[in-house]
């Protein structure tokens, strides 16, 4: 693989990378929890149970690929969600919440260049639909928590398409949604932090990691070390 060049601090770009226009994408997809935002929801669920260290360090483990089975890490982690209740949940978006620096702005950006945005996420409906309503995105593929009587139940509710978004769900629904737009793959920018990430990340044209784990760095032709998403943006000839 061709070696990365430092071009700011805390930007770099692989060897070989093309010149980059805006305008040669349609499509830009998003992880969210810490990539497009600045938490992990499940670690700041379990907080309101006292399970937050356990649960993170799960949720850490997973993210650097030590963890190769996702779907049972996740469920892990959700069963020591049992007992939060609806009002802790929307706490956790109003008071932690928060989005990445530059996340408004590149998504903006790129809306106004015409492509279409998706956010794709290992985390819960509860957030996403916000996030996503919030930045006008375009398309949306999470997981759902079950809740009875106001509080969760430890459990993920299935969906259509499957019971949970692994890295194998994020990278069908980058290829389905390019389908449904008539495009190639490589018309897609795909952003991400975590092992989970890459695999829709390998289907993009340009794939790009933000404050992200080794591998994930070691794979992306972008990488941003520094600063907010919206350095992607000074890569991109005007």
């Amino acid at each position: 693989m061709n070696p990365v060049t430092e071009i700011a601090p805390g930007l770099s770009i692989r060897s070989g990378t093309p010149p980059l226009r805006l305008n040669d994408f349609k499509l830009i997809a998003f992880d969210m929890d810490s990539t497009l935002i600045n938490i992990e929801c499940v670690d700041e669920i379990a907080d309101a149970v006292g399970r937050k260290a356990e649960v993170a360090a799960i949720t850490e483990a997973a993210m650097r690929g030590e963890i190769k089975d996702y779907k049972e890490s996740l469920r892990r982690r959700v069963a020591l969600l049992k007992g939060v209740s609806e009002a802790n949940m929307e706490k956790i978006y109003q008071e932690r919440l928060r989005l990445n620096p530059g996340a408004a702005e590149l998504v903006a950006a790129c809306k106004q260049a015409g492509l279409k945005v998706l956010l794709v996420s290992g985390g819960f409906s509860h957030f996403t639909d916000r996030v996503r309503d919030r930045l006008g995105i375009d398309y949306t593929r999470s997981n759902v928590l079950e809740v009875q009587d106001g509080r969760l139940t430890g459990r993920l509710l299935d969906q259509a398409w499957g019971d949970i978004c692994d890295g194998a769900e994020k990278r069908r629904m980058l290829l389905e949604t390019c389908t449904r737009l008539g495009i190639s793959p490589r018309q897609a920018i795909a952003m991400g932090d975590g092992a989970n990430d890459l695999p829709m990340m390998g289907e993009a044209g340009l794939s790009v990691a933000y404050h992200a784990k080794p591998a994930v760095r070691e794979a992306a032709q972008v990488c941003i070390n520094a600063g907010g998403l919206d350095r992607l943006l000074t890569l991109f000839q005007r």
